[in-house]
């Protein structure tokens, strides 16, 4: 009598620790509602512009390099194409603007420029047409580079962190990748991505990454400056935040639990004698 009980109960905890420790996360594949050669809509793109506080590179080069040089501020070193996740970028000399509250920078002879709510290549054939137009250069060729445009990521991804913005159009999965994707524990129905409206105000969106058509047709699939993408926990890692960190879902309660049963099976079988 005394084995049969001690026996049944720890096969009960056994079971119980097997099924705990190798249960599959539901809600984990991404893009669950795509088929073989399915076509999905996508978002109108979102070019990134310039903005307020922005920091952005102009230079100006032509034939006669001494004339282009007086278009051109010092150059200071930046780095292009950087990301905390990435510090392998070679520095490269660059003259940067800081866009100031009414979106003008103070451009060389060219004086006070509007630049805000142009994309780089805009802001570039401006200048370039200014030049021309004033007949100050006659050959330019204007180079445009954002330096400063970030987005941020938190929560549950393996790398949270500040990205670069280092192309003209960036979607929430090349920063999703950037960031090492989502843990094991990241909410993948539940993805927020915050923007400033520019007046403001603060737009919420929310994405869902099993649904492919959800995730390409939303207004928050190409990211803008200054983005914040946000992964809620889900329950597993919610249920982990307990005060002493021993929940349900880890081993050493099952011990716990099993040690104190088969204490107490021990007592009663010593008294059923």
């Amino acid at each position: 009598m005394k084995l049969n009980i001690q026996a049944l109960i720890a096969g009960v905890i056994l079971a119980l620790m097997l099924l705990t420790g190798c249960a599959t996360p539901k809600n984990v594949v991404y893009f669950q509602d795509t088929k073989n050669d399915q076509i999905i809509d996508v978002a109108n793109p979102l070019k990134i512009t310039v903005q307020p506080e922005d920091k952005i590179s102009i230079v100006v080069h032509s034939k006669d390099p001494l004339l282009a040089n007086l278009f051109n501020l010092p150059l200071v070193t930046s780095r292009v194409g950087y990301t905390t996740s990435n510090t392998s970028q070679l520095s490269q000399q660059m003259s940067v603007y800081t866009v100031d509250a009414n979106g003008m920078i103070d451009f060389p002879v060219l004086g006070k420029i509007k630049v805000e709510g142009k994309d780089r290549h805009e802001v570039a054939d401006f200048v370039k047409n200014e030049l021309i137009n004033r007949d100050l250069i006659k050959d330019p060729t204007v180079i445009v580079e954002f330096d400063n445009l970030f987005v941020a990521v938190l929560g549950e991804v393996n790398h949270p962190g500040r990205y670069n913005i280092n192309r003209d159009k960036i979607t929430i999965l090349d920063v999703i990748a950037m960031a090492g994707d989502l843990t094991i524990y990241g909410d993948r129905q539940n993805v927020t991505v915050i923007r400033d409206d520019g007046t403001g105000k603060e737009i919420v969106y929310k994405l869902d990454l099993l649904s492919a058509k959800e995730v390409y047709s939303s207004p928050a699939f190409f990211l803008r400056q200054n983005d914040v993408i946000y992964v809620e926990p889900n329950n597993d890692r919610i249920r982990q935040s307990t005060t002493n960190g021993n929940t349900a879902r880890q081993a050493s309660f099952w011990v716990s639990c099993g040690s104190l049963l088969i204490s107490l099976a021990v007592l009663i079988s010593n008294l059923v004698k």
